[in-house]
């Protein structure tokens, strides 16, 4: 692997890569700088995280022309605003020794007044997204006349949103005799076909990571059960090494209710997701990455392109949907040669997608405990006793001193006391330590408890195997009847239901009490007892033949859905395109 020295870049960029600490290129730059630097076009096929804007980013800044800005020499296309700035960024970080040049990213979303105003005074880089590119094209507030360089950054995924025909258009006006770049996670045909089109005789190169997951983040996963996940979630940032994390919630709504929760249990907390202005959300990232906000609560959408060094943790507190968002996720943590710390939380129906993670990645995810009570409560001493050595080595005392002194004085009240008062007037509401767990009640006394509050409980849920099938002539309507009617369960709290030849899967609450079990179990439907049992090795199918019914809503047969599905089809007579905002 040759070095940076050793790839003909321009000497102020090596100085930047020195100061930065950079030494080794990675596959990705090695392989690509040196064509980049002779003029030839490039495909490259590398995933995310592989170190593709300094493939592209470096080879650029080392021919711009500095003396030339009044109209860009190189354009960087970009399919969200996220990874826009996140390039801009980039670029201006390479360019630290390069005085006077100047990027300008152009995104959807931002006011036009200061994109008009910066392609007005000139920008030797533009880096944009396909719609807001094209707005401008047609205003005349963009020339790209003078343009040697062009970059397609992540053109599967500008594909994927709908934004090929803006990438062709935008290549339509650039000249004739320009650089073209085009890097992309894979290559399905409409991206060839750009390529063949586009592109001259383009040098190909292929990166393919042996992992999915970085080496240097530690994968852990912690049980969801028993505990709030947001009592859990404090535990762990309580205790857990935090520099700073991101917190992956699935919902809008539930970033700022969490973050509102966290916030009233001490911590420095800030939410981002679609709804949240682009302004806003530059200020909160910018907020994090200069340590005025520590944790940040977002949705996969918001969290794209964030690069942020300082993170050291990524708590998934919703599991995301798959294999592929998770990556994306933890991503976010062990930048820059730092290592990183990745937390899953898993309920037990999520359990297949753990094991598609490992398999997906290659890697093993360690199963975590949560931090107990009593290992909090010490974390909480050794952090308020650092504040008193903090305050005693850097505060200015005396005035307080002489406070005390006066007051010991004049009450009679010991030092000690009034030291602990004042300690009790800094701590405010917030209690200093966690209360222990109340001693476990008899167990009679227990179940009968249990099964009065569990129903409104947020409980994790787990399948249960009941001796009737569709041999039994057993219906969805009967069996939820017997489960509610003589078991005591809500329908509610009733999930899949799975019937088949001689048995059936139920989804239910996972922590049902063992009184209500035994009630269930001398329940009878269509003329046979349930003799229920919970199972793990079966899981529910949720297309296909049989009957399925989803939690509160109502019963129909899969296969029947899945007959309307494929004679209707999608809807038609309109566009397919994704409806996405042109930024």
């Amino acid at each position: 692997m040759p070095t940076f020295d050793e790839l003909d870049l321009d000497s102020r960029v090596l100085q930047t890569l020195t100061e930065l600490g950079y030494e080794t290129p990675s596959p990705i730059q090695s392989e690509t700088i040196p064509s980049l630097l002779q003029g030839r076009d490039v495909t490259g096929q590398a995933q995310t995280g592989t170190g593709k804007t300094a493939a592209f980013g470096l080879p650029i800044l080392s021919s711009i022309d500095l003396d030339k800005r009044k109209k860009p020499q190189a354009l960087v296309l970009a399919p969200t605003r996220e990874l826009a700035i996140q390039v801009a960024e980039a670029f201006r970080t390479y360019a630290a020794n390069l005085p006077g040049l100047r990027v300008l990213p152009i995104y959807g979303g931002q006011s036009y007044g200061p994109q008009l105003g910066g392609l007005r005074d000139g920008a030797h880089v533009i880096v944009g997204t396909p719609g807001r590119l094209i707005d401008h094209l047609d205003r005349g507030s963009l020339d790209l006349s003078e343009l040697s360089h062009v970059v397609l950054d992540e053109a599967d995924e500008m594909l994927r949103m709908g934004f090929i025909e803006d990438v062709e258009r935008i290549l339509k006006s650039v000249p004739s005799q320009r650089q073209v770049a085009l890097f992309s996670a894979t290559m399905p045909n409409a991206v060839r076909k750009i390529s063949q089109s586009y592109l001259d005789n383009p040098v190909e190169v292929a990166v393919r990571s042996s992992t999915t997951t970085a080496a240097n983040i530690r994968q852990r996963y912690w049980q969801v059960r028993g505990v709030r996940k947001v009592d859990a979630l404090s535990r762990l940032l309580e205790v857990e090494p935090v520099d700073a994390a991101i917190v992956f919630a699935r919902t809008k709504q539930l970033t700022e209710e969490l973050t509102e929760q966290l916030r009233q249990r001490g911590f420095n907390a800030a939410a981002i997701n679609g709804d949240i202005a682009q302004a806003q959300r530059e200020r909160t990232i910018d907020q994090l990455r200069q340590g005025r906000t520590d944790i940040l609560v977002a949705t996969d959408v918001a969290a794209r392109g964030l690069d942020v060094d300082r993170v050291s943790h990524v708590l998934n507190y919703d599991a995301p949907h798959d294999s592929e968002s998770y990556v994306h996720r933890i991503g976010r943590t062990g930048r820059a040669g730092r290592s990183g710390e990745a937390i899953l939380f898993v309920t037990s129906r999520e359990r297949q997608l753990l094991r598609s993670i490992e398999k997906a990645t290659g890697q093993s995810i360690e199963r975590m405990d949560l931090p107990t009570i009593e290992a909090v409560n010490e974390r909480r001493l050794e952090r308020f006793r650092q504040r008193i050595t903090d305050t005693l080595q850097n505060g200015e005392l005396e005035i307080f001193e002489q406070l005390v002194r006066d007051y010991e004085q004049n009450s009679e009240v010991p030092a000690a006391r009034v030291a602990a008062a004042l300690a009790s007037m800094t701590q405010g509401d917030r209690p200093l330590l966690l209360q222990p767990e109340p001693e476990p009640e008899p167990k009679s006394r227990r179940n009968s408890q249990r099964s009065a509050e569990f129903e409104s409980s947020d409980s994790d849920t787990a399948m249960f195997r009941v001796e009737v099938g569709r041999r039994n002539r057993v219906t969805p309507s009967a069996l939820v009847g017997a489960l509610a009617n003589e078991g005591g369960l809500s329908s509610k709290r009733i999930g899949h239901i799975d019937i088949r030849d001689e048995h059936t899967l139920v989804e239910l609450p996972a922590e049902i009490p063992e009184e209500m079990l035994r009630k269930l179990r001398k329940t009878q439907v269509a003329g046979r007892g349930l003799r229920i049992s919970r199972t793990e090795g079966e899981p529910p199918r949720r297309s296909g033949g049989g009957w399925s019914r989803r939690p509160g809503g109502r019963e129909r047969s899969s296969s029947r859905r899945k007959g309307r599905a494929g004679a209707g089809g999608p809807r038609s007579g309109g566009d397919k395109r994704p409806a996405v905002d042109r930024g």
